[in-house]
């Protein structure tokens, strides 16, 4: 595994139950920026279950079908499970839920 991969699954690992992280701000995270389409790829291929990939959202709180490992809803009902709320939109309330490593949570 790349050391790109291995700086992306210690981030997501760091991203408490409740919480949610952006493909963007784990790129800008990890020292590159740019990459959050990289971050995505590398979620999509990770098999491994300590990585809690489901709490990775796009930049809208969007959630993705890539994460719908058992069947459509998936990622969103892991989400729940762990107390996140979703807008009318169907989106992840970013307000409430985004990640701040800084602040501890």
């Amino acid at each position: 595994m790349d050391s790109f991969s291995q700086r992306i699954y210690a981030l997501v690992r760091r991203v408490p139950a409740g919480k949610v992280a952006t493909y963007g701000q784990l790129a800008s995270l990890s020292g590159a920026p740019r990459s959050a389409r990289a971050v995505g790829t590398v979620l999509a291929a990770c098999r491994d279950p300590s990585v809690p990939c489901h709490r990775v959202v796009d930049r809208l709180g969007g959630v993705k079908p890539a994460f719908d490992t058992f069947a459509p809803g998936t990622q969103r009902a892991l989400l729940e499970s762990e107390g996140v709320t979703f807008t009318r939109a169907g989106r992840v309330d970013l307000a409430a839920h985004l990640w701040h490593p800084r602040d501890g949570g």
